[in-house]
């Protein structure tokens, strides 16, 4: 996205602007694996294949587990997303 430098003056500040340059890294990382393992999920269920999805579904909460666990996400938001998820498979069936 945007790489723009802003001027620092203390100490602290640059090394506070590194840490986010950094951690924008990680977060961005996680986004994206969020976001493409449920869209690849949700079209496996949109086009009926509900065995593949049933295998693809632990993929899924280990995903969202660790975007949760890292603080991407909250628990209660990845447990419900998983929670929502696993019922478009029983609805699928």
């Amino acid at each position: 996205m945007y790489d723009i430098e802003y001027m620092a003056i203390t100490k602290s500040a640059k090394k506070a602007l590194r840490s986010s340059k950094r951690k924008r890294v990680f977060n961005a990382r996680k986004k994206d694996s969020v976001y493409k393992t449920v869209k690849k999920f949700k079209k496996l269920v949109a086009e009926k294949k509900v065995a593949e999805a049933e295998k693809m579904f632990p993929q899924v909460q280990k995903v969202l587990d660790k975007a949760a666990k890292t603080g991407y996400i909250k628990k209660n938001t990845a447990s419900r997303k998983k929670a929502r998820l696993s019922k478009m498979v029983v609805k699928a069936k």
